[in-house]
C-alpha cells in the first residue's frame, strides 16, 4: 500500500532497514532532477530507491495551547543548532507495551537515554513487584537467557534495584515528567518518540531577541516539534549515497518482500568491513561517501576514489587532553609511534586521597599546598598555604572524636622544614589543594612514560615530531595523558599510488565504500604513517567509556565527618532556578571572576609566604636525598599563571558575545536548575555537594 515519503520513514524502524522503496507518485522539478545537498538524483515515478539510513535534519515548530497546535500558529522551521534551552513535557499518550516503547524511544548509553516511564497498575516479577506510579528507569535492551528485554531500575530509599522486563510485557505506560533541560539538538536525537510530535516548554533563550527569530518576542510558552529527516538512499544505477528530505512530495511503496536487493550496489560502513574475516583481507573498494577533512589521509578519501583495505587489526593510542581551566578542552589519541618528545608538567591535586592514587614506588611526590585547612582534631596536621611536603603513604591513627577514640585512614607525610623534617598525619578527607614539585628535567618518549609512570601524567612537548609535516601536539601549552587505550583500524592505501598506507579508526570516521571484484596487486602493504587524531568531545566521552566499560571504579575517598563546619567555597547564590535561568550570561561571569579572585588571592598569599621563608633559608639536599624546598621561581610562576589565566579568562569574556548555544552556560545551569530541583524535593542523595 503506498503512502507519503514522510510518512513512511516516520514510522520506519532502523533496525528495518535496508528497505527497498517504489515511486508511486514521483517529484518533477526542472526536467524530473531534484537536487539537494550537491547530489541529484532522478525521483520519476517507477523509480527504485534502497533506503540504508535516516536521521533528523531540522525540526518544525508549531505553537502549542492545551496540547494542540494554535489556530493563529504559522509553522516555523528551526534548525538543530536553534539557541535556547527546553523542558521536555511529558506525552499523556500511554504505550501498551515494553515492546512499542523499544521500537519508538531512544534508549542508549548516554545519559540523554535513559527514559523514564510508570504504570498506573501494579507490576508483579519473580522478586519483586514495581508499584503503581513508581517511576521506573529503562537502561538498556538486550537478550537475557534467548528473550528480548529491557534492563530496567527503580530507586528506593536512595537504593537502586535493577531487573528486566520481557519486550513481551503490556500494559499501560506513561512517561514521567522530566526535571532536566535539553538543546533542540539533544532533543532530536534522544526526545522525539517515532510516529509522535514532542511538546516542549521553552525555559531559556541565550540571546537576545531579534527580527530574525522566528518565534514571537518575549515567547515563553510551549512548542510542538514535528521531525524532518536526511533520508540516504542508494539509486539502481548509481555508485554515490543520495540524501533526501522525509517531507518531499513523493508517494513510495515499500516493495522490499519482493526485490532482490542483492541488484544494488552494496554500501559498507567501515563497521562491516571490519566484521569481516581476516581471511577476506586485502581488498579492493571503491569510495561511495567520504569524511570532510583536509589533512592527510582524510583529503585523499574522496567519492569515487579506489583504495586497497590490506588488513583490520587493534592497535594502541593513549587518550591525552588539554590542560586548561576553561572549555572546551582539546582531545588527542597519540599513536605509540610518535617521534615526538615530552617533559614532565606539574599535576594538580584537589584532596589528600588524589595525593595517595598517585603515590608511587618509583620516585617521592613533592607537593605545595595551595589551600589552607584547619585540622578538627588536634592529632592531625593543619595546613597553611606555602606548606611542602612529601608523601609517604596511607595508614591508620587514633584521633578524639565526640569524646570517643576512633581509628581513621591519614596520608602520612614529611613537611619540609628549614633544615629539617616533620613527620605529620593529613585526614583523607582533606579537600584542600597541592601543586607538584617536579625535579625531573628528562626528556621522555611516550612509550617510557606509558612504561615507567601511572597515568594520568602531565606534560609538554619538548621536541615535536619531526616526521610529520604539521606536529599539532607542539602548540598546545600543556597535556594530561589519561590513559592508554585499545581501537579498532583499518590499514588502507590508495590503488594509484601506493608509496605510503595510512590507519583510519573504525568507529570514528563517516566512510561508506563498495567492495570490487579485483585482485590486489601488492599484498604487502607500504610504509605505515600514523597520525596524531584530534577527537571531538563526544568522540572523547565514548572512547573512555568503551575503553572503562570493564574496569572497576576506583574506590570511593573517606568522608569529611558531618558534625564538622564545610569550608567556605564557590557557592551559588541563594536564588530560585528561574532568575538563574533568566541571567545565565550574566551567572557565569559572576561565578568566574568570583572564582579567579579567590584563585589569585589564595596564589599570593602562597607567594609572600613562600618567599618570606625563603628569604632565611637555603635550597640544599640532605644526605638521604631527599627534596628541600622549592625554588622561588616555582611559586612565582604558580601565581602568574593563575593570576594569567583570570586575565585572560576576564578578556575572553569581554572580547566575545556568542547568540549560540555556549556549552559552558548549559552545563553551568543545567547544574543550578538540578539543584535548586533536587533541594525543593527534599531528596539530596548521601554525599552530594552543592554547587
Amino acid at each position: 500500500m503506498a503512502s507519503t515519503l514522510e510518512k513512511f520513514i516516520h514510522s520506519l524502524d532502523p533496525r528495518a532497514l535496508p528497505r527497498v522503496l517504489q515511486i508511486q507518485s514521483g517529484f518533477y522539478f526542472q526536467g524530473s532532477i531534484y537536487e539537494m545537498f550537491g547530489n541529484e538524483c532522478c525521483l520519476s515515478t517507477g523509480e527504485i530507491i534502497k533506503i540504508i539510513g535516516f536521521k533528523i535534519n531540522k525540526l518544525i515548530a508549531s505553537i502549542c495551547e492545551n496540547n494542540e497546535v494554535s489556530r493563529f500558529s504559522a509553522k516555523v522551521e528551526l534548525p538543530l543548532n536553534f539557541p535556547g534551552l527546553y523542558k521536555v513535557v511529558a506525552d499523556k499518550t500511554p504505550y501498551v507495551s515494553i515492546e512499542e516503547i523499544t521500537r519508538k524511544v531512544s534508549i542508549g548509553p548516554t545519559r540523554f537515554g535513559h527514559p523514564c516511564f510508570y504504570s498506573p497498575e501494579d507490576i508483579k516479577l519473580a522478586n519483586l513487584t514495581i508499584k503503581h506510579g513508581e517511576q521506573i528507569t529503562f537502561n538498556s535492551v538486550e537478550e537475557v537467557n534467548g528473550t528480548m528485554a529491557v534492563n530496567c531500575g527503580v530507586v528506593r530509599n536512595n537504593q537502586s534495584h535493577s531487573f528486566t522486563l520481557p519486550l513481551s510485557q503490556e500494559g499501560k505506560f506513561y512517561e514521567c515528567e522530566d526535571d532536566q533541560i535539553y538543546t533542540l539538538k539533544e532533543i532530536a536525537e534522544w526526545k522525539i518518540p517515532k510516529c509522535r510530535n514532542r511538546i516542549v516548554k521553552l525555559s531559556n533563550t541565550l540571546h537576545m531577541w531579534d527580527s530574525s527569530n522566528p518565534l514571537p518576542e518575549n515567547f515563553d510558552g510551549c512548542l510542538i516539534l514535528t521531525p524532518v529527516y536526511e533520508v540516504q538512499a542508494v539509486m539502481k544505477f548509481r555508485k554515490d549515497i543520495v540524501h533526501i528530505l522525509s517531507d518531499l512530495d513523493v508517494e513510495v511503496k515499500d516493495i522490499t518482500d519482493c526485490y532482490d536487493i542483492s541488484s544494488f550496489l552494496q554500501p559498507l560502513s567501515l563497521e562491516d568491513v571490519f566484521e569481516r574475516t581476516s581471511k577476506e583481507f586485502p581488498m579492493v573498494a571503491e569510495i561511495m561517501e567520504g569524511p570532510s577533512g583536509s589533512k592527510k589521509p582524510y583529503n585523499l578519501l574522496h567519492i569515487g576514489k579506489e583504495i586497497v583495505i590490506y588488513k583490520k587489526y587493534q592497535a594502541a593510542r593513549v587518550l591525552a587532553s588539554e590542560i586548561r581551566s576553561d572549555s572546551p578542552k582539546r582531545h588527542f589519541l597519540i599513536p605509540m609511534s610518535y617521534k615526538g618528545k615530552f617533559k614532565r608538567r606539574p599535576r594538580e591535586f584537589p584532596t589528600a586521597y588524589d595525593l595517595e592514587l598517585a603515590r608511587s614506588e618509583k620516585e617521592q611526590l613533592h607537593v605545595v599546598a595551595t589551600k589552607a585547612f584547619d585540622s578538627p582534631h588536634k592529632e592531625l596536621f593543619s595546613v597553611s598555604v606555602g606548606d611542602q611536603f612529601l608523601v609517604q603513604q596511607c595508614q591508620t591513627s587514633e584521633v578524639l572524636y565526640e569524646g570517643r577514640k576512633k581509628v581513621i585512614d591519614v596520608l602520612a607525610c614529611e613537611q619540609i622544614l628549614s633544615d629539617t623534617y616533620k613527620k605529620v598525619f593529613l585526614p583523607m578527607y582533606m579537600e584542600g589543594g597541592f601543586v607538584e614539585v617536579i625535579h625531573d628535567k628528562k626528556q621522555y618518549q611516550l612509550s617510557e612514560i606509558c612504561k615507567e609512570f601511572r597515568l594520568p601524567f602531565n606534560v609538554k612537548v619538548s621536541v615535536r615530531d619531526l616526521s610529520v609535516e604539521e606536529d599539532v601536539l607542539a602548540a598546545v601549552p600543556g597535556l594530561q595523558f589519561e590513559e592508554e587505550i585499545t581501537d579498532s583500524y583499518l590499514l588502507i592505501s590508495s590503488t594509484n599510488s601506493p608509496v605510503e598506507s595510512w590507519e583510519i579508526p573504525v568507529y570514528r570516521l563517516n566512510m561508506l565504500v563498495h567492495l570490487l571484484s579485483r585482485d590486489v596487486q601488492t599484498v604487502v602493504p607500504p610504509v605505515t604513517k600514523t597520525t596524531v587524531e584530534e577527537i571531538s568531545e563526544e568522540q572523547y566521552y565514548m572512547v573512555r567509556r568503551y575503553e572503562n566499560q570493564t574496569l572497576h571504579p576506583p574506590p570511593r575517598p573517606p568522608k569529611k565527618p558531618t558534625t564538622l563546619a564545610p569550608k567556605p567555597g564557590f557557592a551559588v547564590p541563594k536564588q530560585g532556578a528561574s532568575d538563574v535561568l533568566q541571567a545565565p550570561k550574566n551567572f557565569c561571569v559572576d561565578a568566574t571572576k568570583k572564582l579567579c579572585s579567590n584563585q589569585a588571592a589564595d596564589v599570593l598569599d602562597l607567594q609572600v609566604s613562600c618567599q618570606n621563608d625563603l628569604v632565611h633559608r637555603e635550597n640544599k639536599k640532605d644526605m638521604t636525598g631527599k627534596a628541600t624546598l622549592v625554588e622561588t621561581s616555582v611559586i612565582k610562576g604558580l601565581t602568574d599563571k593563575a593570576l594569567g589565566k583570570c586575565e585572560a579568562e576576564k578578556e575572553e569574556e569581554e572580547e566575545h558575545n556568542y547568540d549560540y548555544v555556549d556549552e559552558n552556560i548549559i552545563e553551568n545551569i543545567r547544574k543550578v536548575f538540578q539543584d535548586t530541583t533536587i533541594r525543593n524535593k527534599h531528596a539530596l542523595s548521601e554525599g552530594r555537594r552543592d554547587i
